[in-house]
């Protein structure tokens, strides 16, 4: 048997397939959620079934109808052996086991290959800096949730036991995947909520959507229509005004949303639920500020941070000995060919680093005024 959480089947009569499956995915939304007081009830949300020993579905531990509750949902694949069922949550190491092993009815080759890196992996702490301790890798090649080229507005900074959202709201209200991925509806109404599990163990969260898509399990592009913004609270919770409320998830949960990049801006913790704020270079926006959609970052580029405004210089190697042969501006994103060490400078944060980015151009720029999302080479060492 695959390893995972083994639950021992009920058997009353006239029980069915499903009824045991339901209890065994409560009981593991119960076993991750014992210690909340904000919640009111749960909901297993079972998408496909071959009817009788495999399963893949949703299970929704949904939010008091109260301010400042939300609700915390898993995917979850499932196989009945015997008289027992083994369920696996997203961000277990049984997850991508059982996803591999289902039929294709009940989880499809497409969908297997990308919850094949859902699976367990050592969590990640986001940090107020621009470039994150540890050699942490806060990249994720994602957009704002909205057209490209259009401003919205941050209505609320990170929030949630995490920090894992934010409020966001404006434009034309068409709320966007951020990257492309696998598109789930999670709440058993169809509406409210949306999930898309993108690489490298993202997945984003639309809470609160209005006209949302409904086709569970379809693969969505960068850019594809979601829903619009609304104050659906289907799963629970509360919404004043129209919003989407955002929320990043890596390898099964939430994580701080601080640190990463969404249409070349960075989202920073506040001192405060809802309060924080976002940079773009050296651009910071607040709590009811403007940002305009830039697109996405690519895994070999960096947005030019010069901490406070005008520009780079551009030099002829990796140091501040080499002649200067340009300038860049603040703001502007760069492509990176490769990294060399260098003469040691200290950028935003008193992020200080000896390494010096070699830009497509042949050019050189000291990677501590450049926001890549890591302090470690995003190309390689040249």
């Amino acid at each position: 048997m695959l390893a995972g959480v083994l639950v021992p089947a009920a058997h009353a009569q006239g029980e069915t397939a499903t009824d045991d499956l339901t209890s065994a995915v409560v009981l593991k939304i119960d076993a991750r959620t014992g210690s909340r007081t904000d919640l009111a009830g749960t909901e297993v949300n079972v998408m496909r079934t071959d009817g009788g020993d495999w399963a893949f579905g949703a299970g929704i531990a949904k939010a008091a109808p109260i301010e400042g509750a939300y609700p915390d949902g898993w995917l979850f694949v499932a196989h009945r052996e015997g008289k027992d069922w083994t369920v696996a949550f997203e961000g277990e190491a049984a997850f991508p086991k059982l996803t591999s092993a289902a039929p294709e009815a009940v989880v499809p080759t497409g969908e297997k290959q990308v919850l094949a890196t859902h699976g367990a992996a050592a969590p990640k702490v986001a940090t107020a800096e621009a470039k994150p301790l540890a050699g942490g890798d806060f990249r994720t090649g994602m957009r704002l949730p909205w057209a490209v080229g259009q401003s919205w507005r941050l209505t609320g900074g990170p929030h949630e036991s995490a920090r894992q959202a934010v409020d966001l709201a404006g434009g034309d209200g068409r709320v966007l995947a951020t990257r492309g991925g696998t598109l789930y509806v999670m709440c058993s109404s169809q509406r409210g909520w949306l999930r898309v599990a993108h690489d490298r163990g993202y997945s984003t969260d639309y809470y609160h959507l209005f006209n949302n898509r409904t086709d569970n399990g379809v693969t969505v592009a960068e850019g594809a229509f979601l829903g619009n913004i609304g104050t659906d609270v289907s799963c629970g919770g509360s919404a004043n005004g129209a919003h989407v409320h955002f929320s990043l998830r890596q390898n099964g949960a939430f994580v701080g949303i601080a640190s990463h990049n969404f249409g070349k801006w960075q989202i920073y913790n506040g001192s405060a639920a809802y309060q924080g704020s976002a940079l773009h270079g050296s651009t910071q926006i607040g709590v009811g500020g403007s940002m305009y959609n830039y697109g996405p970052l690519g895994f070999t580029q960096g947005i030019i941070d010069t901490n406070g405004g005008g520009v780079v210089n551009r030099r002829s190697g990796p140091g501040t000995n080499f002649g200067v042969v340009g300038t860049v501006a603040d703001g502007a994103t760069v492509t990176i060919a490769c990294s060399a060490n260098g003469t040691s400078h200290t950028g935003r944060f008193d992020y200080t680093t000896s390494m010096w980015n070699k830009l497509s151009d042949g050019s050189w720029i000291s990677d501590a005024f450049t926001w890549t999302g890591t302090g470690n080479p995003v190309n390689g060492w040249c």
